[in-house]
C-alpha cells in the first residue's frame, strides 16, 4: 500500500504544480504551492512505518546503510520518465522524515523563468567564475541549469557537472555533458574538481560550494582557463565575496582575494516572490565584475559593492530594490511582499 500511496502523492504533487512534498510521520502529506504549505487532508496521516517504506523505495542498499549510519542523506529519484526529485531523508524523534523537491524534466529558458537576458552573456564567456546566490529554495539550481543549457545548445564544449544529488538531466546537443554525483561517481566535490583538471573540461558546474577545499579548487579552475558556475546560500554579492574569503585561514585570505578579483565574472542573487495572480516571480540583483569591482575586492572594500550595484545601471548591473519596485509598479507583487524580501527597506521606500 505504501508504494501505491507514494505514487499517488507524487502524481498529486505534479498535478498541483507544487515545488515540494513533505512526508512526515504523524502528519498528513504536505505539499508546497507558491511558497505556501498545503496539507493533503484526503490522504491518511502517515505512520513511521509508511515513511520507512518510502525510504526503501528511494534508496539503494548501500545508501540505506549510509542513511542508517549518518542519520540523514541526500538522494535523487526519477519518477515514471516524468520528473525527478531531489530528496533528503532524516530522523526526527527516532522516526524518518522525507522532503522532496520537484525537478522538471524540461529545462526552462531564461525568458520562461522571467530572468534578465543579460545572464546569457555570462554563458558566452570562455573562462571565469559566475555565482548564483540566494536563500534555499529560490530557484538557483534552475537558473544555472538554464545557463548550462544555453551553452549546450550553442557551442561544442566539454561540460561537467558535480552534484549532490544530480538534479536536472541534460540531453547532449552540441556539447559533451558528463554529470557526476557525489557518493555514486566521486567521493567529494573537491576530489571531482581536482580530477577535472585532467579531464579536458571547458565548463564546470559545482552544485554547491560547501567547504574551503571546494571553493579553493573552484576559484583556481576559473583562474586557469575554465568557465565555472556554482551556488552559495548568501543574500547578496558583498556577503558572497566576504563568505568566500572568510572561510580561509588568515594566512590564505590575501591569496584567495586576489584570485577571486581576477577570476570573478559576476554574482546573481535571486528571490522567488508570490505573484498577485498566483505562482512565483523572481526579483534579483546582478553584480558585474568590471575593473572597479575587481579593485574593490583587491582593496578589501567589499562594503562598497552595494553602492556600485545601485549606481551601476548603465553598466548592466541590477539592484534588488529596483527589481522589487519594478515588480510592484507592474502589478506583479504586493508592496508588502516587496518590503518582506528587501535587504534595505528604507531604500525601497524611496523607489515606490
Amino acid at each position: 500500500m505504501s508504494k501505491e500511496l507514494l505514487n499517488q502523492l507524487i502524481e498529486e504533487t505534479i498535478h498541483e504544480g507544487a515545488s515540494d512534498l513533505h512526508l512526515l510521520p504523524g502528519r498528513h502529506p504536505i505539499i508546497r504551492v507558491s511558497k505556501q504549505l498545503v496539507p493533503l487532508l484526503k490522504h491518511p496521516i502517515l505512520t513511521g512505518e509508511d515513511t520507512a517504506e518510502f525510504v526503501g523505495a528511494f534508496l539503494s542498499p548501500d545508501d540505506k546503510k549510509l542513511f542508517t549510519d549518518e542519520k540523514e542523506i541526500d538522494f535523487s529519484y526519477p519518477f515514471a520518465d516524468k520528473v525527478r526529485f531531489r530528496g533528503n531523508a532524516y530522523f526526527e524523534k527516532g522516526k524518518i522524515g522525507i522532503a522532496l523537491r520537484l525537478i522538471p524534466r524540461t529545462i526552462p529558458t531564461l525568458k520562461e523563468l522571467n530572468l534578465p537576458e543579460s545572464l546569457a552573456e555570462f554563458a558566452k564567456k570562455r573562462q571565469g567564475f559566475f555565482l548564483v546566490v540566494g536563500p534555499m529554495g529560490h530557484g538557483k539550481s534552475t537558473t544555472l541549469a538554464s545557463m548550462i543549457e544555453l551553452i549546450n545548445a550553442s557551442r561544442a564544449e566539454h561540460i561537467m557537472t558535480i552534484e549532490d544529488p544530480i538534479e536536472y538531466m541534460y540531453e547532449e546537443k552540441l556539447s559533451i555533458i558528463d554529470q557526476r554525483e557525489v557518493r555514486i561517481d566521486t567521493k567529494s566535490f573537491d576530489r571531482a574538481l581536482v580530477s577535472m583538471f585532467r579531464e579536458d573540461v571547458d565548463v564546470g558546474l559545482i552544485g554547491e560550494m560547501r567547504d574551503m577545499a571546494t571553493i579553493g579548487s573552484a576559484v583556481t579552475a576559473a583562474e586557469t582557463g575554465h568557465l565555472i558556475f556554482s551556488t552559495l546560500h548568501t543574500n547578496n554579492a558583498a556577503q558572497t565575496i566576504d563568505r568566500i574569503i572568510d572561510i580561509f585561514p588568515g594566512g590564505q585570505q590575501e591569496q584567495i582575494r586576489l584570485q577571486l578579483a581576477s577570476s570573478l565574472t559576476g554574482i546573481f542573487s535571486q528571490r522567488l516572490i508570490p505573484k498577485i495572480s498566483g505562482g512565483l516571480i523572481p526579483a534579483y540583483e546582478l553584480l558585474i565584475a568590471n575593473t572597479a569591482v575587481q579593485n574593490l575586492i583587491r582593496e578589501k572594500r567589499t562594503h562598497e559593492l552595494n553602492t556600485v550595484i545601485e549606481t551601476g545601471l548603465e553598466h548592466g548591473m541590477i539592484d534588488l530594490n529596483r527589481s522589487l519596485a519594478d515588480l510592484v509598479r507592474r502589478g506583479e507583487i504586493t508592496p508588502e511582499n516587496a518590503y518582506a524580501h528587501s535587504l534595505n527597506p528604507h531604500m525601497l521606500e524611496r523607489l515606490l
